[in-house]
């Protein structure tokens, strides 16, 4: 991006069972004159049905939306941000490797994710096609790159997770030879898949990757994420009446997968009231636990606050493993060096996205301590956090207006 792109873009951003659909007009010197952002969910039969079921959908709601809007498709770039696993071919295409969260349209899988959606916009009388094919986190860095130069990140910590990174092409093995026009390449890490030894898994997180569709995927993200933390309390509540009456009798409640959402248990762990009134509102409504007393209330808290701390502190050191891996973690790329300030202080930003980030608080602070721990003080901050709104879909927008620039100044 040369930050004098101006005029408007569309994007459609799809990374779970809602997507969204902007406007982004753009004047020049990194400026947003103005952003418009509609969300649409997903029926759930489309998340199982067929890809041309599905992509018609989301180009019916893009062509909705921009009649709704007034404007016009001709000549418009559009940026289509696609969260899940692909193999990038080019800019603009990309083959889906597998579905993650709750998709699995199999004859989907091996298709090109841009000409399905390119197709399903003909279809529908939409003279427009994808200019980019990105995923969130690319589109979340290059929102964050448009704002600051600094920025060498970025993270989605939500529904699911991942992070991509700004990586020298001399430290890419599989790009070695290549012949590109830039000495650098967004790398893309897809760590919810990440699955180390080192990090142990409890009988809950075994139990509920056995309960899940894609039990052998998905890992990381299944001990971090928005989807997925609510159902690990539910399962230790559950063992917890299993093996007393802490809860009464009347436990039946607690054998329905994901009937607890992580924002229920964000609004347990948050609730300071003394008598800790809206756990026992939670309990009863979601999980037909009535009358819950206040030592048990207190317990689902504290269990509430170890599932947050362990999250927020797995998240914080992969994100310490990105800035090692790039040098900004004040040791020498992976050395085992103490973490110490040298030379002329620098910032790092890494652009985060995501409503676990954004909207929990207490997931925030346990990360940020975590970052200082692992870190140190001195060189913690230097890193800055910055949230994008909207990063994603704003992104892709950006980068489609920037390409179809570029290939509009090279045709002249």
């Amino acid at each position: 991006m040369t930050r004098s792109e101006e005029g408007i873009s569309y994007a459609i951003d799809l990374g779970g069972t809602s997507f969204r659909v902007l406007k982004v007009e753009l004047g020049a010197g990194s400026t947003i004159i103005n952003r418009k952002v509609e969300h649409q969910p997903i029926p759930e039969i489309l998340t199982k049905g067929t890809s041309d079921d599905l992509f018609n959908f989301i180009a019916s709601a893009l062509k909705n939306f921009i009649e709704r809007e007034g404007g016009e498709v001709e000549g418009r770039a559009l940026g289509f941000t696609f969260s899940f696993p692909v193999r990038q071919t080019s800019i603009s295409s990309g083959t889906l490797i597998r579905w993650t969260k709750e998709f699995s349209i199999e004859e989907a899988v091996g298709k090109d994710v841009a000409q399905c959606l390119n197709e399903a916009l003909a279809r529908n009388g939409l003279n427009m096609k994808v200019n980019v094919l990105v995923n969130n986190t690319v589109g979340t860095l290059a929102l964050g790159h448009y704002y600051d130069d600094d920025t060498v990140a970025a993270v989605i910590i939500g529904a699911g997770t991942n992070a991509c990174y700004i990586e020298r092409n001399d430290a890419i093995i599989k790009s070695l030879g290549r012949v590109t026009n830039s000495e650098r390449t967004v790398v893309n890490v897809e760590w919810g898949s990440f699955r180390p030894p080192q990090i142990e898994l409890t009988p809950y997180d075994i139990c509920f990757n056995n309960e899940t569709w894609n039990y052998y995927d998905q890992g990381f993200e299944k001990m971090i994420s928005g989807v997925y933390l609510g159902e690990i309390a539910r399962l230790v509540f559950q063992k917890m009446a299993e093996e007393s009456d802490i809860f009464g009798t009347a436990v039946d409640g607690l054998s329905t997968p994901f009937v607890l959402s992580t924002p229920n248990l964000a609004a347990i762990r948050e609730d300071d009231s003394p008598d800790l009134r809206e756990v026992g509102k939670i309990l009863e409504e979601h999980l037909k636990l009535p009358d819950v007393p206040l030592k048990t209330r207190k317990l689902v808290a504290r269990v509430s606050d170890i599932i947050t701390r362990r999250a927020a502190r797995l998240a914080a050191a992969a994100i310490v493993a990105i800035l090692q891996k790039i040098g900004c973690d004040g040791t020498l790329c992976g050395s085992t060096q103490v973490r110490t300030m040298r030379g002329v202080r620098r910032r790092t930003v890494v652009a985060i996205e995501g409503g676990l980030f954004e909207g929990y608080s207490v997931f925030r602070e346990y990360l940020n301590e975590a970052l200082v721990e692992i870190l140190g003080e001195e060189i913690a901050a230097t890193v800055s956090l910055r949230v994008m709104e909207e990063g994603s879909g704003t992104g892709a927008a950006l980068l489609a207006a920037a390409y179809s620039s570029a290939r509009q100044k090279n045709s002249e």
